[in-house]
């Protein structure tokens, strides 16, 4: 209960037009130091894009933009999670094994979204080899829910989901360079 609180009140800080679904603002704030944070990343036009659309990276530091980063990929876990589930629910009763595969992947992206609040926690103490195993993990969750629509051969796996898995996996690449240049 405590870590859903947390990450409520996470996302409604961090990120209240993704919770209100008002357009996105864009600051002409500090993007010198964003451009700099983000030429250590691996998908420098996503953490740019990111960071500039959030009102709150114009008045941070290199270790607030990794955990504004850090939120955006725990709204994407959450979000997959909870597409994944509505799937679920609208998944035909007389297919078990679907239900089972799709019930596997919400779970995945929710452990994904923990591991990701995880490293929230290490930023803060500045444990950043902590952090980068958990925001590691949280990249890999997904591979677990592609590893069991593999399982079964004629399930295909969704290009909506494969979307979504590259997504994270791209926020998570963003993450790590952030955390490999402030454990410098």
């Amino acid at each position: 209960m405590r870590s859903k609180i947390f990450t409520f009140l996470l996302l409604s800080l961090v990120f209240p037009h993704y919770m209100f679904h008002q357009p996105l603002i864009f600051v002409n704030g500090d993007m010198k130091l964003i451009q700099e944070t983000c030429k250590n990343t691996k998908y420098y036009d996503l953490c740019v894009s990111s960071l500039k659309t959030n009102a709150t990276s114009t008045k941070t530091d290199t270790k607030g933009l990794a955990l504004i980063m850090i939120g955006v990929g725990m709204a994407n876990a959450t979000a997959t999670s909870s597409y994944l589930s509505s799937q679920l629910l609208s998944t035909a009763p007389n297919d078990p094994t679907m239900k089972k595969v799709l019930r596997e992947c919400a779970d995945k992206y929710g452990y994904a979204a923990n591991a990701l609040q995880d490293s929230v926690q290490d930023l803060a103490t500045e444990s950043y080899d902590y952090a980068y195993m958990h925001v590691m993990g949280a990249s890999d969750y997904p591979n677990a829910c592609r590893n069991a629509f593999r399982r079964y051969p004629g399930l295909a796996y969704p290009s909506e989901l494969a979307r979504r898995e590259d997504g994270l996996k791209h926020i998570c690449d963003v993450v790590l360079g952030m955390i490999d240049h402030l454990g410098l």
